[in-house]
């Protein structure tokens, strides 16, 4: 090999390097991610993620966005004593196997403690946190907010193919009955 191959070479497999251990790879497609857990075990996030993904179950829609939801948890878990208690001990009631059931048996699951203090704060969690970002944006086609880009108005307010059209002869003002 000489020089010039070499040093090729090797700066395809140094950039490959940066760029697999940069913070970016993190937000990668796929199934290549990791959250960091202040608080929570390993275990206690997969649960979780089970969970939320129970509660608000889209297919297609990457597990990422859902470990969002996981990360703000234990994040707010760990600098609050009182919601980490209420974190544990519901998932003391999911058990350590919730995760790896059926989703049939999951919800089964979910209906017996949704009227706890637990279910009701994972669930108002999951869809501040799940719905806001921009992960489950992409995924449901939402552009994100117009003001910034000049509004609605002229990028395809009106495009709405799933409305059915409305015939012409019927788009006039209603007539009036005396």
């Amino acid at each position: 090999m000489d020089r010039r191959k070499l040093l090729t070479f090797s700066a395809g497999v140094l950039t490959g390097v940066i760029v697999s251990s940069s913070p970016l790879a993190l937000w990668a497609n796929g199934r290549t991610w990791a959250i960091d857990l202040a608080l929570l075990s390993t275990a206690d996030a997969a649960t979780l993620l089970a969970m939320v993904r129970t509660i608000l179950p889209h297919d297609k829609l990457d597990d990422l966005a859902y470990a969002q939801v996981v990360q703000a948890v234990d994040q707010q878990a760990h600098s609050d004593s009182k919601f980490a208690a209420v974190i544990q001990d519901g998932l003391q009631q999911l058990g350590p196997d919730f995760g790896k059931n059926a989703e049939a048996q999951r919800v089964e699951t979910l209906k017996k403690i949704e009227s706890s203090e637990f279910f009701q704060t994972m669930r108002q969690k999951s869809v501040e946190i799940l719905y806001a970002s921009t992960f489950a944006y992409s995924y449901f086609g939402y552009e994100g907010e117009s003001f910034s880009k000049g509004g609605y108005l002229f990028r395809g307010f009106n495009d709405l193919h799933w409305l059915p059209e409305v015939p012409e002869e019927n788009s006039g003002p209603m007539p009036v009955k005396s």
